[in-house]
Parts: structure tokens; C-alpha cells; sequence
């Protein structure tokens, strides 16, 4: 499929073919479901914890006489049952992260690119870069109407790009190599510069 190149003034600057095999798939809302979830899970901290009655600060002395009281049998007031006291199978600190097939990665970032593609969200530019002045950028990506854009760039980012990225609100920046499922589909734009496409048609080749 073929798209039109833009400068980030606005103009033009030719046309690029994109592959099909990248571009031209009909998404599939499963496939790109699995690798969000599976991208989230592993991001997860997991430190979530309670205190066992083991770890419970209270005394451990017996609470009353084993025989002869007409209630319960118990040891101390760590137990379970009393308010205050360990809980029972909580959560520990653990890894939420689960296993996904290299492959299936790959497949789900061809159809997040397609996904854009399809829905006239893709944006190719020649180059991103810049000055270093965010006020300069910060018009040109109002003037192209990008709200909420993520920019994947070449193997690396443009410094001065970068930079002056850095405190526009709706607006991040990637090299090729960190492009995921997740950042892709969370913004309304996806715009892609020429190294950049060329970056990932070799990766997902």
C-alpha cells in the first residue's frame, strides 16, 4: 500500500510503499488483546502483601484455658478469626507475567500497525527532527492536528527531537526497537518516520 510522505511543516515530500504484510492485515481484536494483556501483566509490580498470624503483632500468649469455658478451643488472637488478626492466603509479592510466543508478539505489533492503518490513524513523515525548541514544535503538531501521537522514529531518536518532545503533553517518542502493542493502540495517531518504517519492516520481517 502506498501513503503520502509529510514534512512536520505540513508539506509534501513524495510517497512511500508500505508493506502488506505490516500494513495490509485485517486486525484481529483477540490477537492484539492477548499481547496487551500479556505486556500489562509483566508490568505489574505485584508487591501486594499481608501480614500472616505469623506476622501479626499481638501476643501470643493462650487467650483462655483449653477446657471447661464453653466456647472455641484457641491459641492466641493472631487467628484468623479475630479482627486484628494474620489473614489467611493473601496476597504475597509475586511476578504477574506469563509466558507468549515470540512469534505471537510479532504478529500482534503487525496487527496494531494494520489496526492504525486501517482506521486512517498511520502518519508518515520524512524525518523527526528538530531544533530543539519545544514552542516551534509544539505549533507544527497543532497545526497537524495531533493530539494524542506517539512518533516511532529509526534505531535512535533524534536528540534535539526529543528534547523538545519532552514537555508537550500528548506527544511521546520511540526508536523502532521499543515499538509495542500497547503504546501504539493507547494514541489516537501513529506517526512513523521514513527510517522508522524501513526499522520495522526489517524487524518484523
Amino acid at each position: 500500500m502506498k501513503l503520502d510522505v509529510i514534512k512536520l511543516d505540513g508539506g509534501k515530500a513524495g510517497s512511500v510503499e508500505l508493506s502488506e504484510d505490516l500494513f495490509g492485515l485485517e486486525p484481529r481484536a483477540d490477537i492484539l488483546h492477548r499481547v496487551v494483556r500479556w505486556q500489562r501483566n509483566k508490568a505489574q509490580q505485584g508487591t501486594h502483601k499481608v501480614k500472616t498470624r505469623s506476622e501479626t503483632s499481638y501476643s501470643t500468649k493462650k487467650i483462655y484455658r483449653q477446657k471447661g469455658t464453653g466456647g472455641a478451643r484457641h491459641g492466641d488472637r493472631n487467628a484468623p478469626i479475630f479482627r486484628k488478626g494474620g489473614i489467611y492466603k493473601g496476597p504475597t509479592p509475586r511476578s504477574h507475567a506469563h509466558d507468549l510466543p515470540k512469534k505471537f508478539r510479532k504478529l500482534g505489533l503487525k496487527h496494531a500497525l494494520s489496526a492504525k492503518a486501517k482506521a486512517g490513524e498511520l502518519v508518515v513523515i520524512e524525518a523527526a527532527e528538530t531544533e530543539g525548541k519545544t514552542a516551534a514544535l509544539a505549533k507544527q503538531v497543532k497545526d497537524l492536528g495531533w493530539k494524542r501521537a506517539l512518533v516511532i522514529d529509526g534505531a535512535d531518536v533524534n536528540e534535539g527531537f526529543a528534547k523538545a518532545a519532552g514537555n508537550i503533553t500528548g506527544l511521546d517518542i520511540l526508536p523502532s526497537m521499543g515499538a509495542n502493542v500497547y503504546d501504539i493502540l493507547k494514541r489516537d495517531t501513529l506517526v512513523i518516520t521514513k527510517a522508522g518504517v524501513e526499522a520495522l519492516e526489517a524487524r518484523l520481517k
